[in-house]
């Protein structure tokens, strides 16, 4: 078929619903794959063709040879920084990469940050990509569920939410909280400080797995122990800077992430405070950077090979019309030098 004119917007997912098919089922079919079924692709060439549409989608913006394209998109910060120079974030687009690479499908990078369902949907709609993958789902939980509703296909990084329409994928969060202060109190720490940013949905996910672990081993809560944070070392030192100033005292500390705990660290080095000897610190994602710090940063581990396949599988389970289930994946304590033992 030649390409008359370009679709609209909004052209693949009017035939998608006129179909009762997914939206990549209909790109496929106007590009005459041969994983759509030849009575599929008869159906859907009619609904084109009756809808003034008889051009195929745009093959310059796929890769030649690539089975498919994903298209990466990351929302606006809220909590954790989510720019591509996260350590974790890095981490896990290499998990996803290679994930993708082992199965001939290109990765697009999108540099349009993801702010709503419209924008995300025309990644799809444009012929740009098959689907998407979204790292982290920031405040756009509903703009996510609008995304799901218009049958638009990706898998989202992240919590996993009450009345959530979408798949995601993402660590046990409130487990690995849980583990961590469970640990500094194992080696006999009284008072344990968390360091993160509660309104942060993974965030507070772990901080409710710090406040269970505190209630199970009879701990009470301190809210003065609480400490607001981004996710970045400098965030991390300057709330540390200002408790020791305010003098509330503390010898443990749990950081929603291992940059968090490394400006921590830093912190107290600066107040001549010794790390693990007066303070014991645990951090959370296991980035490449813990191991070297000094002292050696102990942490919960995310999988990030292991997600970045369970992310892929599911995507593209969806792509091939399956229905697909939100998952947790477990995490693992690692313990360094940083926590005493």
């Amino acid at each position: 078929m030649k390409k008359d004119h370009a679709p609209s917007p909004r052209i693949l997912e009017d035939l998608a619903t006129l179909a009762g098919v997914s939206i990549s089922t209909v790109s496929r079919a106007l590009n005459n794959s041969p994983l759509v079924s030849e009575r599929t692709k008869k159906m859907i060439l009619a609904l084109a063709q009756g809808h003034n549409y008889t051009g195929r989608l745009n093959e310059c913006l796929h890769v030649r040879g690539a089975e498919k394209t994903i298209s990466l998109v990351i929302p606006p910060p809220q909590g954790r920084d989510t720019r591509l120079s996260d350590p974790f974030i890095l981490d896990l687009i290499g998990g996803i990469g290679d994930a993708l690479k082992e199965r001939n499908i290109d990765l697009l990078i999108s540099h349009l940050t993801l702010r709503d369902a419209d924008g995300a949907a025309e990644l799809v709609t444009s012929g740009r990509c098959d689907g998407l993958i979204v790292l982290g789902q920031s405040n756009l939980h509903s703009e996510l569920n609008r995304l799901a509703a218009r049958r638009i296909p990706f898998v989202a990084w992240g919590a996993k939410l009450p009345d959530q329409a979408y798949c995601s994928v993402g660590s046990d969060n409130f487990q690995g909280g849980k583990r961590a202060t469970s640990h500094l109190i194992r080696m006999g720490r009284q008072r344990i400080v968390f360091l993160g940013n509660t309104e942060a949905l993974e965030s507070r996910q772990r901080f409710e797995g710090y406040r269970e672990a505190l209630s199970e081993q009879g701990k009470v809560f301190d809210e003065s122990l609480v400490l607001p944070a981004h996710f970045s070392p400098e965030s991390a030192m300057e709330a540390v800077d200002i408790l020791l100033e305010q003098d509330i005292a503390f010898d443990g500390l749990f950081a929603a992430s291992d940059m968090v705990a490394i400006g921590a660290m830093r912190s107290l080095a600066n107040a001549g405070l010794r790390v693990p000897a007066d303070v014991s610190v645990i951090g959370y994602d296991d980035v490449l950077v813990a191991g070297y710090a000094s002292p050696a940063l102990s942490t919960i581990r995310q999988d990030v090979v292991k997600a970045g396949r369970m992310v892929v599988s599911k995507l593209l389970r969806l792509l091939d019309g399956e229905k697909v289930q939100s998952s947790r994946l477990p995490t693992d304590l690692i313990v360094r030098e940083s926590c005493g033992s």
